[in-house]
């Protein structure tokens, strides 16, 4: 694509984020960290712990692995046949002026009518909670203006929330969402980790780059902490404080992973690790509210 080309979609894009004012509105709360720590089924707890308190709540699966609808509740079989919105071409064509692999020129559009994209595509879990399969874009790179990304960009920066409805992002691995900004207007990132060296320090750029896009609540979740000193090797590895306003530990528990990512039998149970999750689903409740309140 000739770079004047090019020029012009930043510019546009330049001028669409100067009149974006309502993007730090509503309760949106994004879950990310290293592979393999735990955040879908943090993510899919946290969704029905809000459910079941009242809110309607739309949980997002932005990981390529798509567990998330499993986790929720959706039949196996069900969920292996979803296509992911990344992938639904003629939809992307039909709100972004361009088909995914073709050349676009200048017809992007940045800002495409996505009202019926849940509606569309998400799937009922129960009255008050339905999951929406983003997918993902995996040759992204920073500030890639793709039809894909422009659509995901969207997606999660103009979905209105209503008074006691809240959307949860479910991540993929790493930190490639924070690149292109896709958590941008978010109010709340759990990041979600394992007290071993190479997850914190995960954890800790995670925090840096959440901080760094506007994030202003971001909390930890420690996993599979089996003895005590794993909290204070954490505590360690975390070094600035302030990359973090609180603090979450849960047992290591085979029962929990024999089950993951499908959480129904965690919910039903009285056990440590579900006991956590509430305090977090609270201290997130209460963040928000006060957030609310400051506007």
């Amino acid at each position: 694509m000739p770079s004047k080309g090019k020029e012009k979609i930043f510019e546009v894009a330049e001028e669409l984020k100067k009149r974006t004012s309502a993007e730090n509105k509503g309760f949106k709360v994004v879950v990310t960290g290293k592979g393999g720590v735990g955040k879908t089924t943090t993510t899919a707890i946290l969704a029905h712990l809000f459910a079941n308190d009242g809110y309607n709540v739309l949980a997002v699966d932005e990981d390529p692995q798509m567990n998330l609808p499993f986790a929720l509740g959706v039949d196996k079989a069900k969920a292996s046949t979803i296509i992911p919105l990344s992938k639904n071409l003629d939809y992307i064509e039909e709100k972004t002026g361009a088909r995914p692999g073709t050349s676009w020129g200048l017809f992007l559009n940045l800002t495409p009518d996505i009202s019926d994209v849940v509606d569309k595509f998400g799937i009922r879990i129960k009255d008050n909670l339905s999951v929406l399969v983003m997918g993902t874009v995996v040759q992204a790179a920073t500030g890639c203006l793709c039809p894909e990304n422009a659509l995901l960009d969207a997606v999660m920066r103009y979905i209105s929330l209503k008074r006691n409805e809240m959307i949860l992002l479910d991540t993929q691995a790493g930190v490639e969402h924070f690149g292109r900004a896709l958590a941008k207007g978010f109010r709340h990132c759990v990041v979600v980790t394992e007290p071993t060296f190479n997850s914190m320090d995960v954890a800790k750029h995670t925090a840096k780059l959440a901080r760094q896009i506007g994030i202003p609540n971001v909390f930890l979740l420690v996993n599979k902490v089996r003895v005590e000193k794993d909290k204070s090797k954490a505590l360690e590895y975390i070094e600035n404080e302030s990359l973090f306003d609180r603090v979450f530990f849960t047992p290591f528990d085979d029962k929990i992973l024999e089950c993951e990512p499908y959480i129904e039998p965690i919910l039903k149970k009285d056990n440590d690790f579900l006991k956590t999750l509430i305090k977090l689903k609270n201290e997130l409740e209460e963040r928000d509210k006060k957030f609310t309140m400051l506007q």
